[in-house]
């Protein structure tokens, strides 16, 4: 955390949040809890609503991006979350970004 004085002598703190991860969940039963179970674990998010078209589907599903912002997150420990999630919503691959890396959790 950073303090540092404006133009007009105004104090204010700066943080800098080093993580960014992106879950792109499909509006399938059980995506609202873990939501919920997200926003409840980080300070901040942000969802967006969009229509995907992966798994070679010519129609779209409708998608939530559930984007977290935050610092230190182990990786290999968010791989693992989202495999959970993965599992959860009985999907056979869920797609995450990490800090701008997309990465593709499938079944075996």
């Amino acid at each position: 955390m950073n303090k540092t004085k404006g133009k007009h002598g105004n104090a204010f703190k700066v943080k800098v949040l080093s993580d960014s991860i992106k879950f792109y969940l499909p509006r399938v039963e059980g995506y609202l809890e873990v939501v919920r179970d997200m926003a409840s674990k980080y300070r901040g998010m942000s969802l967006f609503e969009l229509d995907g078209y992966f798994e070679g589907k010519f129609e779209p599903v409708k998608y939530i991006r559930a984007e977290i912002h935050t610092s230190d997150i182990n990786e290999e420990n968010m791989i693992s979350f989202a495999n959970k999630v993965r599992l959860k919503l009985k999907q056979k691959s869920l797609a995450i970004e990490f800090n701008n890396r997309l990465i593709l959790i499938s079944k075996n």
